[in-house]
């Protein structure tokens, strides 16, 4: 199961989730890189594309306690890299999002893996209804924090500072979580004009989309002379959500969500003598050459071999 705000690296996760042998439940949507109505229609068209039948469903449509502030400064006025994707044929099913995350898991506890690629309103809202049922998950992958440099603040990562009382909400509940953060993303998933250049020689479908949900990023990053490359941290989540044995390096960290507008959204590490302990894995390396094969390989048209009777949810 997929929570996303859709915008140009959550769809190429939703691209390695949809080569991969798993089973996507649903895919929900919050507010966070686009609003919830472009996010929902960015998910339908990358789910589209792939042919792939998975319910999508709309979310919460702004933070619990402050205005939406938007990332298409980098991801463009679409979320999609302005490549003007044709309109979907489907539309968002039926209930909101937060009922279908409280909802799976408790019809089937233990069995599905939750993957979050946006801010944590919905996983808020979620709590707010059922406090028991983000635990009924097998585990919680996101792409969430930092402990350095962050990516829309020097100290915080964009998920976490779009809605920081959402974020302290979910790491107050104590719920096993697996933080991805964008430190990790810089270091090992940096997507510079060569790759798309090797990426358009395959001339594949593939390859195209790939190409056009990205490179508005890519250009963004080079403009600013930031390494002349673009992180994919949604990506590097759903790759370390779909095989954890990529992981290289993680910690274990005590962690708030710092609320005060000087730290907003920071990743507060506490010492293990602090009297309210919220412990959060956080990774900090990965094989990069791992997730970069298996990019590499969903864009060349090289898909995951089907198991029979589906596979991780």
């Amino acid at each position: 199961m997929i929570d996303t705000d859709t915008a140009s690296d959550d769809a190429v996760a939703l691209m390695l989730a949809s080569a991969a042998d798993v089973t996507i439940e649903a895919v929900t949507i919050v507010a966070g890189n686009v609003p919830v109505e472009l996010g929902s229609r960015n998910a339908l068209s990358a789910l589209e594309f792939w042919g792939v039948d998975v319910p999508v469903y709309v979310g919460e449509t702004r933070p619990l306690a402050r205005p939406l502030q938007t990332a298409q400064h980098v991801h463009g006025p679409d979320g999609m890299g302005d490549s003007q994707l044709p309109a979907p044929r489907r539309v968002p099913r039926d209930p909101d999002a937060v009922d279908v995350l409280v909802d799976i898991p408790t019809r089937d506890p233990g069995a599905v893996t939750l993957v979050t690629l946006g801010p944590f309103t919905n996983l808020a809202r979620a709590l707010e209804r059922d406090p028991a049922c983000l635990g009924k998950y097998r585990a919680i992958y996101c792409m969430a924090g930092t402990l350095g440099r962050g990516n829309i603040t020097q100290q915080a990562e964009y998920n976490l500072w779009c809605d920081p009382e959402a974020a302290a909400l979910v790491l107050d509940s104590g719920i096993p979580l697996t933080f991805i953060g964008c430190d990790a993303a810089r270091d090992f998933t940096g997507l510079s004009s060569d790759r798309l250049d090797r990426w358009h020689s395959l001339a594949s479908p593939r390859a195209d989309f790939a190409i056009a949900v990205t490179r508005g990023a890519v250009r963004w990053y080079s403009d600013r002379g930031l390494r002349g490359s673009a992180d994919l941290p949604d990506p590097l989540a759903m790759a370390v959500a779909l095989d954890p044995a990529i992981v290289t390096r993680s910690e274990t960290v005590h962690a708030s969500v710092a609320l005060d507008d000087s730290l907003r959204g920071k990743l507060v590490i506490h010492p293990d003598s602090a009297p309210v302990r919220r412990s959060v894995t956080m990774v900090t390396e990965v094989d990069a050459d791992a997730f970069w094969s298996r990019v590499d390989s969903m864009v060349a048209g090289h898909d995951e071999p089907s198991a029979s009777g589906g596979a991780t949810r």
